[in-house]
């Protein structure tokens, strides 16, 4: 598993806690306690004390029985949230009471009125929030947004994204997920900002033809989004929860002087040949193909700590993601284009940036 960051170093670290050790908890601590530089493990909590104990064990901090407990030790920097999403809220908000600052997997909440409320009391509150947006720290993708901002690309006028898992999550995450666009396409939109620029309008189709668990909850196996930006570009986005041939995470910007495309969906970087067959195995899950990127976002969230500097992923691009997310469920299940509302303003109901609904386009498909 490695060696923990227990340097002689005078190097300064953040000493950092993780709450909730699910799939993606586990990952943050085991990175932060061995692959982080900057940070240092200083506890894990999760309501489960069997979980955190094991966990604790494996990385070699102390499992604190109660998340009060946790916000408690003044020596604490920041707290990083792995928690199911409907309690990421609720952690993030003591946190910043409590004066820690906040790294927050997406989304940081399933209704807009508790995103904003916690993007708004962590500024308020003079703490960093860092949002899970991986694919910003990720190399390959960070290389391409480099050399398009220095214009290699010219003026971008198509983004294409595919986004797939090899088999869906458990029923009962499905459940709670917040539904297709808000669990997996929040990552698109995210990417779809930050390397073409605001959207303007959203449309989308969506299918539940890939399993009948789908149809239960009222979401979707298939979807395909179109994004229109304020700059005049699309964007073509297309996301599976069952692809079955393993996990990928692509993307393209095509631009009047070039074209990047930004795909690794192989385990390993050798192909074996054999007589009249070639074979290479896909990567499988997303904790593979953003290994990297995991570390990265975290040595990110410590050096902002460290530096006082804010992050690169700051709680309005969540806000924004999120509304991006929320239009285009809303588009794929009326069947019409929906119109962003210019950046900083809110919808009538005060709940969504969605301005107007235009017909037009096919929309749900079951």
């Amino acid at each position: 598993m490695g060696t923990a960051n227990k340097s002689t170093s005078t190097r300064p670290r953040a000493r950092l806690a993780v709450a909730g050790l699910g799939r993606m908890g586990t990952v943050h601590a085991e990175n932060v306690a061995f692959r982080c530089p900057s940070a240092q493990l200083a506890a894990v909590f999760d309501p489960r004390p069997e979980v955190a104990a094991r966990v604790a064990s494996e990385v070699g901090a102390t499992a604190v029985p109660g998340y009060d407990e946790l916000l408690g030790d003044p020596a604490l920097d920041g707290v990083v949230v792995a928690a199911p999403t409907g309690v990421h809220a609720d952690l993030a908000l003591r946190a910043a009471k409590a004066g820690k600052h906040v790294f927050c997997e997406k989304p940081l909440s399933l209704e807009r009125d508790a995103t904003l409320e916690v993007v708004t009391a962590l500024k308020g509150a003079g703490v960093n929030l860092q949002v899970g947006f991986h694919r910003r720290f990720d190399p390959s993708f960070s290389a391409a947004a480099d050399r398009a901002r220095a214009g290699e690309l010219g003026d971008v006028y198509l983004f294409r994204a595919s986004q797939r898992d090899m088999a869906p999550p458990r029923p009962e995450f499905l459940a709670g997920s917040g539904g297709i666009f808000i669990d997996m396409g929040i990552h698109d939109f995210d990417a779809a900002r930050w390397l073409v620029g605001e959207v303007a309008s959203v449309s989308a189709r969506g299918t539940a033809l890939s399993g009948p668990g789908f149809s239960e909850i009222g979401d979707f196996g298939t979807a395909v989004v179109v994004l229109t930006f304020a700059g005049g570009a699309l964007g073509v986005l297309d996301i599976s929860r069952v692809a079955g041939y393993g996990y990928e995470s692509s993307a393209e910007l095509m631009g009047s002087r070039g074209t990047v495309r930004i795909d690794e969906p192989f385990l390993r970087g050798y192909e074996w040949r054999s007589r009249g067959v070639a074979n290479r195995p896909l990567v499988q899950s997303f904790d593979r193909r953003y290994s990297s990127a995991f570390v990265a976002e975290l040595e990110h969230f410590a050096r902002s700590i460290i530096d006082g500097a804010p992050p690169l992923v700051t709680g309005e691009d969540a806000l924004a993601a999120f509304d991006l997310a929320r239009a285009a469920d809303k588009a794929c299940r009326l069947g019409q284009e929906v119109s962003m509302a210019p950046a900083g303003q809110v919808g009538k109901d005060g709940a969504a940036v969605v301005a107007a609904a235009r017909p037009g386009v096919p929309g749900r498909d079951r």
